[in-house]
């Protein structure tokens, strides 16, 4: 067995203790975890962890350590601020400070006589001890600024005591250790509105794309941004990290970094030895942040533990108390005021999940929704508000919201004309003048468009696509409903095949779908069916649905991790500056675009790859600009012989770079994904034993609502082209949201 082998088997053999053990139950199971230290604390890693106890806990955002990237033991200098310098005043204080220190290490280098040496070089040298001349050189421009964080530190401890008990129920439910309780120290320092410039947000700091899998986030929802379901989320998340990687110190890790990331770190260092990951495992995106992520987590965990030893006596906040009911239908929030009855300030500070627009009323709280009320107030049942709201103010759907891109040639009185609108209503609604000139590609604002009430449908209407009704000409919203508008594919399905089924022909479904290829569609994609109602054109994507929502998704879950990127190399001088970049005390996550995707896309340097879930000959031919004939030749494939997941394959890069194949694969695959999880969300994992004759196709339709590509991402080790009788498939139970 080669060494890589021997890793993935350990991986899979913990995996499969913790489900062993998961299945006994969950207090069991985080008793068990507890009794064998499964927050392990390496005595290597001591070190690292002393430096950011002192960060926490010895300096504030006034404060901060000049000190080595990488031997966090050298710390050449505390720098003080007055409290209202600026941030530039400050940042000229870091760079002379650096620029003083590469000037004594540079001289330290030469190994100059001691007896030569200024008070300061001395003292700089007796930190690096016998250092090399090149271990000296490197240290040069390895000099980094560590702001203090005291002070924020301590407000979180104050402000933990709203959900601690909450958080640790939902831990105990899932049999996880309950020192994970501490991990929003290291975050958001337990402040529930924090948001990043590249994206994180709320109390457990998720980007959009990961907390779209366990929560609802819409026009109207950011489930981010309530403490609740988000510790619920990153609770179903880091159970998923421990099952791929078999070790907390790894998993914890790959909340920051990803558990791709750290399944590449496993497999380039041939270990999951997490102190041999941190010592030597070197990749351009696993940078200070990654790295430091589990000891500054493990220093958090120390401080919490004891948090009068560092901060003396602490008065945490109160427990939340409050009741829940569930939405009964779409309702504007100022029904909810009337029919409870609860003033507004109460309503938003308990349901902080719920984004402005519902507030201002351009959206309706949804269907489903758990509604949070005081506890001083009654509680009640669906049925029971149900009765209370007007049926007049109970909505079959959510309020839709319309745009319309430019196309050439088109002018506002013809894009009004195109939609019944009077071309100054349209106008206006853009901020333009009646007149005003249009440059294509420019996406413009639409009236929004009411939906029926739930006593005026005809039929009920389908979970997976919201019928959206027809507006009449007099503006009743309480009106028929259209049929449903959406295809999910389906396995082996051809355009061909669900324009005959669906009685909508190949050529309108191309149109209507922005499609440019009929053979380039996917298992799992959202083909919309009808064009927008009152139109002559194809349907215009809204901001919830369609190929522009996705490119545009994507193209803005890029921008960010660039954009983390280049925080992860940032250095924050103030406390604004560190909220600018990112609530985290450890500076600069590095998220990836799929967090919770643990598959891995990359060509091999013999330019093969791994066929992965939902892909197809057609897709490989496609992202490679060479026919389908060609990889079956390359490969050895007879014709309509299907390619197996999991299975190597050859590719003939003369067309692209790998590097442009992989992108092309990813976009895709990050598509998929997202049009999946707009309207669907992980809610466990159960396990299933493998029948004689079972597939992963037949697996994934004998678990409606799960695709084939998700039930990789969960079991990214198991053989799933050949699956043997006995074999155990973990299975996400997935719910439509």
């Amino acid at each position: 067995m080669n060494p890589m082998s021997r890793v993935s088997a350990r991986i899979r053999v913990a995996a499969l203790v913790v489900l062993a053990i998961a299945f006994s139950g969950a207090t069991d199971f985080a008793c068990a975890q507890s009794a064998q230290d499964a927050m392990p604390r390496p005595p290597e890693l001591q070190t690292d962890i002393d430096f950011w106890i002192r960060v926490y806990s010895q300096i504030t955002t006034n404060d901060g350590f000049l000190h080595d990237e990488r031997d966090l033991s050298v710390i050449y200098e505390t720098l003080r601020f007055a409290p209202n310098s600026q941030p530039k005043q400050r940042a000229a204080g870091v760079d002379e400070a650096r620029k003083r220190y590469q000037a004594i290490l540079g001289r330290l280098a030469t190994h100059p006589a001691p007896e030569s040496l200024t008070d300061e070089e001395l003292r700089v040298s007796k930190l690096w001890g016998n250092a090399s001349t090149e271990r000296l050189k490197t240290a040069r421009e390895g000099i980094r600024f560590q702001l203090g964080q005291a002070d924020r530190f301590h407000a979180g401890l104050v402000r933990a005591g709203t959900w601690e008990a909450h958080i640790a129920q939902t831990l105990a439910n899932l049999g996880l250790p309950p020192e994970i309780a501490a991990l929003p120290h290291v975050e958001s320092s337990f402040n529930p509105a924090a948001y990043s410039k590249v994206g994180a947000a709320g109390l457990w700091q998720f980007m959009r794309s990961t907390g779209r899998r366990y929560m609802r986030i819409d026009s109207a929802v950011d489930e981010r941004m309530d403490p609740f379901r988000a510790t619920e989320g990153a609770a179903q998340l880091l159970s998923y990290n421990y099952r791929l990687l078999g070790t907390w110190p790894l998993a914890l890790t790959a909340y920051n970094h990803g558990a791709a990331g750290m399944r590449r770190a496993v497999e380039a260092t041939g270990t999951t030895d997490y102190v041999r990951i941190n010592r030597t495992y070197r990749s351009a995106s696993f940078g200070f942040a990654s790295r430091n992520f589990y000891p500054s987590f493990l220093a958090a965990l120390t401080i919490e533990q004891s948090p009068e030893k560092y901060f003396g006596p602490i008065e945490r906040a109160p427990e939340a108390k409050f009741s829940e009911v569930a939405l009964p239908a779409f309702v504007p929030v100022r029904a909810l005021e009337r029919s409870i009855p609860v003033e507004r300030a109460a309503l938003r500070a308990l349901n902080p999940a719920l984004l402005p627009a519902v507030w201002s009323g351009e959206r309706l709280v949804p269907r489903g929704y758990r509604l949070r009320l005081p506890g001083s107030v009654q509680r009640l049942t669906g049925e029971q508000l149900a009765q209370r709201l007007p049926a007049t103010e109970q909505y079959a759907a959510q309020i839709e919201s319309r745009s319309h891109r430019v196309r050439s040639g088109e002018t506002l009185a013809s894009v009004a004309q195109r939609f019944g609108l009077p071309t100054r209503e349209l106008a206006a609604l853009n901020g333009l003048a009646a007149d005003a000139a249009l440059k294509r590609g420019r996406s413009l604002r639409l009236p929004d468009r009411m939906p029926s009430l739930v006593s005026g449908q005809a039929v009920a209407l389908p979970a997976a696509a919201p019928a959206t009704p027809v507006a009449s000409a007099q503006g009743n919203s309480a009106i028929a409903t259209r049929p449903p508008a959406v295809h999910v594919v389906k396995r082996g399905e051809s355009l061909s095949a669900i324009a005959a089924r669906t009685g909508v022909t190949e050529t309108e479904l191309m149109r209507i779908n922005n499609l440019r290829n009929p053979n380039y569609i996917f298992e799992g994609q959202r083909l919309q069916l009808l064009a927008s109602v009152g139109a002559t054109g194809p349907a215009e994507p809204t901001a919830e649905t369609g190929t522009t929502a996705v490119r545009e998704s994507r193209e803005d879950e890029a921008a960010a991790v660039a954009s983390a990127r280049r925080a992860s190399r940032a250095e924050p001088v103030s406390a604004g500056e560190a909220e600018a970049l990112g609530p985290a005390l450890v500076a600069g996550a590095e998220p990836a675009q799929s967090a919770a995707d643990a598959v891995d896309y990359t060509v091999a340097a013999d330019h093969t790859i791994r066929v992965v879930a939902a892909e197809t000959l057609g897709h490989y031919a496609d992202w490679a600009g060479v026919s389908a004939a060609r990889l079956r030749t390359l490969n050895g494939l007879r014709g309509g012989q299907p390619v197996l997941v999991g299975r190597k394959l050859k590719l003939d890069l003369s067309k692209v770079t790998a590097a442009q194949f992989e992108q092309k694969r990813r976009d895709y695959h990050y598509a998929l994904q997202a049009n999946f999880f707009e309207s669907h969300r992980i809610l466990g994992t159960e396990i299933y034993v493998v029948r004689r004759g079972d597939s992963l196709w037949s697996i994934s339709q004998r678990f409606a609502g799960v695709p084939t590509w998700l039930l990789q991402q969960y079991n990214p080790d198991a053989d799933l082209g050949d699956l043997r009788p006995g074999a155990q498939v973990v299975v996400p139970r997935v719910e439509e949201s």
